[in-house]
């Protein structure tokens, strides 16, 4: 298991991270320039070793239901890649030429050709038909199993 201090430094190895001291030592960690209300990356790193980072429903982590995955046990190389991942996940989206955000889509089309867009929206997963809002999911994977069951395969 890492030290807090190992943590510490790996932590602060990402420029794009502020540390902010909360109480009972702990630290918080907010990515800035996140695309969503959601800042914190790590939260509540305490001197025992503890502490959790934002993975919210990102595929392959276990996390509670706040979307906090615990890093007590997290090696270097897990740490890092979960940092990362967190990051990324609150940074989804690039820039069109006025400067607004434009968050990914992902097109679903059934065998009839009818065609639904998945995207991300704050911190929901929702489903449009058009401009016509289909249906709402907490998670990827929620919206997923759902355009599955309707008939529907996501294009590449």
């Amino acid at each position: 298991m890492l030290t807090f201090e190992e943590k510490q430094a790996i932590i602060e190895s990402f420029p794009q991270l502020t540390r902010k001291d909360v109480s009972m030592k702990r630290l918080n960690y907010h990515y800035l320039d996140s695309l969503y209300d959601k800042t914190i990356v790590v939260y509540h790193l305490h001197p025992n070793g503890n502490g959790f980072v934002f993975v919210g429903d990102l595929q392959g982590y276990q996390a509670d239901k706040k979307g906090l995955m615990n890093i007590r046990n997290a090696s270097e190389e897990e740490l890092r890649k979960v940092i990362s991942d967190s990051i990324k996940y609150l940074s989804e989206g690039t820039e069109d030429k006025n400067g607004d955000i434009v968050l990914p889509e992902y097109e679903w089309l059934d065998q009839e050709g009818h065609k639904l867009i998945l995207t991300c929206e704050e911190t929901l997963w929702n489903i449009y038909a058009g401009m016509n809002l289909v249906e709402s999911f907490p998670s990827y994977e929620d919206a997923e199993s759902y355009l599955r069951e309707e008939g529907f395969k996501q294009t590449v």
